[in-house]
């Protein structure tokens, strides 16, 4: 029986893209590439072909990835699923809620898949507090708190326009505030602060966002886009009342767990591939499901979501008040 490869088209040809080709290579795809610059180089590094014009792109192929600046999400991947593909899109699915909103029923509507590449998910060690919480070895979760830091991105102007990226909280915070609402449930309200400090050659910015989750759960959430030394760091720290899980990336035991029963089943932390890269695991998930395979663990609507989230404490930063949120079903959300 012959196999025939994956047609993927990628949009985008910027930093992160090179978090997605090679690995869309390595999977055995048929890889096109379309960009308004870069496309060249990028097929020049990794492999792939070049294509000159978005519609030439969404002829060649059967699915697509999407990995451009936030303010394009909304355009490009509402023309991939109108053209009847199947669609990838880094995060944030899109910069506003309406606009989350409406590729998450269009996706629906059609009949196609849409997944947000939420890539912190597909970190083994986000994965090990996932399973720990699901399997009950922390007890009824009381407060989550969460640590992300590194180097302000100076080399691409928009991060630092807020209408265009969301700033901090959308483009980087977005990560944990999923990982909170992934692990601790729905949130029903969202406060935050933010500073700014430096100058347009130097800025640094901080933020804090604390969400409070249906079950009365607490996660506290940090950000930090610093000077350009400043490594970059994850962090998160996860209490309930059968004990707590640490992880620090900048400490020598990636994590620290302390639980009140460490005999048998319950008491054992669930085995993850520390040298598996996220983001190949991430694609193979999804290129899985394209193929009929298993549901992947992040869906249109828990993208939608984590917009809606971000876009909840950025209000709150506009008003100084906390925000209340609608929390959509489980079901709705697919959990």
């Amino acid at each position: 029986m012959t196999h025939t490869p994956l047609r993927i088209g990628l949009i985008g040809a910027g930093g992160i893209s090179n978090s997605h080709l090679p690995h869309l290579l390595t999977l055995g795809a048929d890889v096109y590439v379309y960009s308004e610059v870069g496309a060249a180089e990028l097929v020049a590094r990794y492999g792939g072909t070049v294509v000159d014009r978005l519609d030439e792109l969404l002829a060649s192929v059967d699915f697509v990835d999407v990995a451009t600046p936030t303010f394009t999400h909304h355009a490009l991947v509402k023309r991939a699923l109108e053209a009847g593909k199947h669609v990838i899109s880094e995060k944030p699915l899109a910069r506003t809620d309406a606009e989350v909103d409406e590729l998450a029923a269009l996706a629906d509507e059609l009949g196609l898949m849409l997944f947000p590449a939420h890539v912190v998910r597909f970190f083994p060690e986000y994965v090990l507090l996932k399973e720990a919480v699901a399997s009950g070895r922390l007890g009824d979760l009381a407060v989550l708190r969460f640590s992300r830091s590194g180097a302000f991105p100076t080399r691409t102007p928009w991060f630092a326009d807020r209408a265009l990226s969301g700033g901090i909280i959308m483009d980087q915070m977005i990560h944990d505030i999923d990982i909170a609402r992934w692990v601790a449930g729905p949130v029903e309200r969202v406060s935050a602060v933010s500073s700014k400090a430096g100058d347009a050659t130097v800025p640094v910015e901080a933020a804090h966002v604390l969400l409070t989750h249906s079950s009365g759960a607490i996660s506290h959430i940090a950000g930090i886009w610093g000077p350009s030394h400043l490594p970059f760091t994850t962090e998160y720290s996860v209490t309930g009342t059968e004990g707590s899980l640490a992880h620090s990336s900048a400490a020598e035991r990636n994590y620290i767990a302390h639980l009140a029963n460490t005999n048998g089943p319950s008491g054992l932390l669930p085995e993850v591939d520390p040298a598996e890269n996220p983001y190949f695991a991430e694609l193979r998930e999804f290129t899985n499901a394209f193929g009929g395979g298993p549901v992947p663990r992040v869906s249109a609507a828990e993208g939608a979501e984590a917009v809606r989230l971000a876009n909840a404490a950025l209000l709150s930063l506009e008003t100084g008040q906390p925000v209340e949120v609608h929390t959509p079903s489980a079901q709705a959300i697919g959990k």
